[in-house]
């Protein structure tokens, strides 16, 4: 079946392409022979078509480009076939008529090229060195974008603003009256000129952002009023932002003055609402402006390839954090020793790393749990309701094609099976968003998975919460809608959102808490409780499907060690071929779990353990292991956070003290760092009081 829904959109695909070429032919042929009716319909449908696939398969177009036959040449040799036709009509004179009308009409383009330099001007000159969001950049002189039409989209402009050219030239082919053409071809010269113009405008000095050298003195100006003491550092691609995501309520809740550092401009806004200050920096040359600033260490929630650019400043101390912690190998990493101290939950992340012996240093292991799981609810015993609500949240395949990673392809259509013949269980599916990424057979899995869960909640029946309901899951989503996105314009670029995202409301985080846990209420409140439900949107998170389950079936993956806070019942899929006992002997996270094997035949005594606890073999195992993995509850993960950041950055502060008194006394002109400038002012001031 999902093979089988792709294949009319190939074909559809396949048949515009086809569509055009057969355009093409039909016009050259017509002009040839002077058929004027397949002329003019082959030349307007050609045109017409292009600007359609322009706006609505932009990717598709995309292939033709790749051969060089863009939409500039298309374009060219639409006009060129059209002048080729005028050539065959007895009415219009070559040299008298048509001469003036192909000269107006080479300067169309000529316009077109001179409008694509400026537009080039223009984005250079509104491409700073630096993003910046919950940050006051006004003194970088950030402004309305120009149109997207003129600034950023060639080819539409080109299309569009022809569209009077072609109409007036095919006018004349079918009337012989030239005026038509020489009408059109003269509106579409002065949209041209006219956009051109405008777009110019945008390089005024009234319309001018501040140049690169200006942004960066800004940027130096900006480090040394706000003052940042602890920032989280990240780098990744479109679909690895949920891994910064889940620090950020942590971030803001240290002690001092937390800022967020990126690399990608696009990931700007792939952050989740936060009244943290966001500066993006994409080059490494000008990253080392951190390093004279009063920022004394780094979190990091994941490795990537840029880590090692900021790992270089050495006035900065480094801090891995990671976005969760598993059994994986991937949870100990080599890269790991790069960085000062690697951050754990607790002493079972300890042992994995001494146990790996990639060189990482004991000492340089700090315990301090996962405070973002404050928000999942303890277990309170056997399911109240009518229904038990199972979470299936398998993880993805990962990048090392070992079977044993993920659960979908060899056990998932199995669980989900027995899991729905089960009159009493409502299940919720929600996968790991980038299953399917590396290994299609675990997409096609995903895939047919969530057909049965769909055809097992289309045959189910029930009362069904009232409208209120629904409309109040309505008024809750547009309220954080409200709150978590900025409504931004289509043709908005970064400056036009620096200058809209500027300084953010006052608590405006807690604002947005309070939305969220409204809107996650209204959520599960406009479902029956009888129905399955597979998530796979941003909205819940896994931490809201956490506290709605009863049970978890997961793999091997950081899923499990989260929800084991909760100490609810919970199963893994051993899919990994090793026998039962020596799985659990690989992996820590299973040891208080109820182990599945593909076949799923383990269902109905989990599902019969979850409904009488004092069937459930795991109770107190549940409780040992959770403070084995994420640490003890008291003090609170948050307290042993802060004060491990906080012991942190008074490393990072001895050092620089260190190099201060080593290097600056008795060197005349030795430079001196913000920092080291900033303690220096506050001593003379104290010596004065």
């Amino acid at each position: 079946m999902p093979f089988a829904g792709r294949i009319p959109r190939r074909i559809m695909q396949l048949s515009a392409l086809l569509a055009m070429f057969a355009a093409f032919t039909a016009q050259l042929v017509s002009a040839l022979l002077a058929w004027l009716p397949m002329f003019v319909v082959a030349s307007a449908a050609g045109l017409a078509l292009d600007l359609y696939l322009q706006h609505r398969q932009p990717l598709l177009l995309s292939m033709l480009n790749k051969v060089r036959f863009d939409v500039t040449v298309r374009q060219l040799l639409r006009d060129m076939l059209i002048v080729v036709g005028l050539l065959r009509i007895d009415d219009v004179h070559p040299l008298r008529e048509q001469a003036p009308l192909t000269s107006a009409l080479l300067c169309v383009y000529g316009l077109h090229f001179a409008c694509q330099a400026v537009a080039v001007l223009v984005r250079r000159t509104r491409t700073l060195p630096l993003v910046t969001r919950n940050i006051d950049a006004s003194a970088l002189r950030p402004s309305a974008a120009p149109p997207r039409i003129l600034a950023r989209r060639p080819g539409h402009r080109l299309l569009t603003f022809s569209v009077p050219a072609t109409t007036g030239l095919l006018v004349t082919a079918v009337t012989g009256d030239v005026y038509a053409g020489a009408v059109g071809v003269g509106v579409s010269i002065v949209l041209m000129a006219v956009g051109t113009a405008r777009l110019a405008t945008w390089l005024l000095p009234k319309k001018r952002p501040a140049n690169n050298e200006q942004a960066l003195e800004w940027l130096d100006g900006w480090l040394a009023e706000y003052r940042p003491t602890v920032a989280m550092y990240f780098s990744g691609g479109t679909t690895s932002a949920y891994q910064a995501n889940m620090w950020l309520s942590t971030l803001s809740a240290l002690d001092g003055k937390p800022l967020i550092v990126l690399r990608e401009r696009f990931m700007v806004q792939k952050i989740q609402a936060t009244d943290v200050p966001i500066i993006c920096i994409p080059k490494v040359a000008h990253m080392f402006a951190l390093e004279d600033s009063t920022l004394r260490m780094m979190l990091h929630p994941a490795n990537s390839g840029k880590t090692s650019q900021v790992l270089r400043i050495p006035s900065i101390k480094h801090a891995f954090t990671n976005h969760g912690e598993s059994d994986k190998l991937s949870s100990c990493n080599p890269y790991a020793k790069a960085y000062d101290e690697v951050w754990v939950a607790g002493p079972a992340a300890r042992e994995r790393y001494q146990l790996a012996e990639i060189g990482v240093a004991d000492k340089d292991v700090v315990e301090v749990g996962r405070p973002q799981l404050a928000p999942i609810q303890p277990w309170t015993g056997a399911p109240e309701g009518t229904y038990t609500t199972v979470l299936y949240a398998p993880t993805w395949e990962g990048w090392d094609g070992n079977p044993g990673n993920t659960s979908v392809v060899l056990a998932g259509e199995n669980l989900v099976r027995a899991l729905l013949d089960d009159d009493g269980v409502r299940l919720l599916y929600k996968p790991h968003p980038m299953t399917g990424s590396v290994d299609p057979e675990a997409g096609a899995a995903d895939r047919r998975i969530r057909a049965m869960i769909a055809e097992a909640a289309a045959g189910r029946s029930g009362p069904r919460p009232d409208l209120g309901a629904v409309a109040e899951l309505a008024r809750r989503t547009a309220e954080l809608d409200r709150l978590t996105s900025s409504d931004f314009r289509t043709g908005a670029d970064e400056l036009e959102r620096m200058m809209r995202q500027g300084t953010p409301e006052e608590d405006r985080a807690a604002v947005v808490a309070a939305a969220t846990e409204a809107w996650e209420a209204a959520y599960w409140a406009s479902f029956p409780e009888w129905e399955h439900q597979i998530v796979v949107t941003a909205r819940p998170g896994i931490y809201s499907c956490f506290n709605q389950a009863d049970l978890l079936i997961s793999d091997v993956s950081s899923v499990v060690s989260d929800y084991l806070h909760s100490e609810k019942p919970y199963a893994v899929a051993n899919t990994s071929g090793m026998p039962e006992e020596e799985f659990r002997a690989a992996f820590p996270t299973v040891r208080a779990a109820a182990v599945l094997t593909p076949d799923a035949s383990g269902i109905p005594e989990l599902l019969e353990s979850v409904r009488a606890p004092e069937k459930d073999p795991y109770k107190q195992a549940r409780a040992e292991l959770k403070e084995h993995l994420l640490g003890p509850s008291d003090p609170p993960s948050l307290v042993r956070f802060n004060a491990a950041a906080l012991a942190l950055c008074a490393k990072a502060d001895d050092r620089r003290d260190h190099m201060t008194r080593r290097l600056l006394p008795g060197i005349p002109g030795q430079r001196r760092t913000g920092f080291e400038a900033e303690t220096e002012t506050e001593a003379e001031a104290e010596s004065i009081g």
